[in-house]
Formats: C-alpha cells, structure tokens, sequence
C-alpha cells in the first residue's frame, strides 16, 4: 500500500515556486528544492513526480491565485472601467516592490521556458487565455453600461490589454521605473477612451 504524503502541499507549492520565481526553472536544483521545501527527493518525486511536475504544480497554484486576485478586482469594483484601472494600478504598484529581474512569476517562465517545453506553454496559456477571457467580459459590461465606446472592439482591445500586461511585466525585470510603468498605463487608458 503506498504512503499517502504528509505535508502541506500549499506550503511546499508556495516555498518551490518562490525559488523557481527567484532562480529560474533551469538554474533550480533538486538541492536547491529539498533545502527549500524541506522535502527529500523521494517525497519530491513521489508527490509530483519529477522537478518538471513540480515546476507545473507551482506555476498551477500561482496561475489560480493570480486568477483569484484578478477575478475579486475586476468583480468588487463599482464599474468596469473602475475595475480595470484598479487592476491597473496594482500592476503599478508591483514596480515599488519587485525590484529588477523579479516580475510575474508566469511572464519570467515565457521568457524562459515556454519555447522549449509545450506542457508549461500549455499551462501558461490556460492561465492567460483566462485572464484574457475575465478582462474581454469587463470590456464587454463596460460598453453596456456606456463606458466604454461601441466603435472599439472588446475582443482586439483584451488581447492589446493582455499583452500591455506582459510588457509591463517584461518592463518591471528591466528595472523599470514607476515614472515609465505610470506613463504605459495612461497611454492605455486614453486608447480605451
């Protein structure tokens, strides 16, 4: 009868993706996750079968949290519009504390990764094409409740905002300031005007 695991698997998603975040899928080590997660390499396999299962169980647990925390944004705002550039501005506020070379966690993997290995540009794009979908929905409410005009196109204006977003991102591992990541933003909002 095989052992069932006993440990907290969101603490040790949590503690494996910070070191893939901070390193990097391929500068990770098995020692590097043992020492981090506190797991042996038995109880690593076990549970996700090689460092790439648990490399795409991390990037799962952030894709839902990142999913979540989009989600509560866009749908607690007291208009779409509201929503967005909320949104907005927490993306902005990430420029104060990610320092360079530290951004989103599954932008850093699409420079990285996804090219070589079609099951993390599978996942990636789940999570994307979600987001996507989540940001096309508030565009669409936005134009119902007359925010945003009916000559622009929701579906061409969410991928724009999408890849905004990864440009942002991409910005923020340069070092960017909040001056040129404020300035990205605006010019946004006056195209959605």
């Amino acid at each position: 009868m095989p052992r069932t695991a006993k440990f907290d698997r969101d603490l040790v998603l949590e503690r494996a993706m910070q070191t893939f975040w901070n390193q990097g899928y391929c500068a990770t080590s098995l020692t590097n996750l043992t020492e981090t997660t506190e797991l042996n390499p038995g109880s690593i396999y076990a549970a996700f079968k090689s460092k790439q299962g648990l490399f795409l169980a991390t990037l799962d647990h952030y894709g839902r949290r990142s999913v979540e925390e989009i989600t509560h944004t866009l749908s607690t705002a007291e208009t779409p519009m509201t929503g967005l550039r909320k949104l907005f501005n927490q993306l902005a506020g990430t420029a104060n504390n990610t320092g360079p070379g530290r951004s989103c966690f599954l932008v850093n993997t699409v420079l990285e990764v996804t090219r070589h290995d079609p099951q993390v540009r599978e996942s990636i794009n789940r999570y994307f094409d979600i987001i996507e979908s989540k940001i096309f929905h508030t565009l669409e409410a936005a134009q119902s409740s007359g925010e945003l005009s009916n000559a622009k196109n929701p579906a061409a204006m969410a991928t724009f905002i999408m890849t905004t977003i990864w440009g942002i991102r991409v910005l923020l591992v340069t070092g960017a300031d909040q001056v040129r990541v404020d300035a990205v933003i605006q010019q946004l909002f006056d195209l959605l005007e």
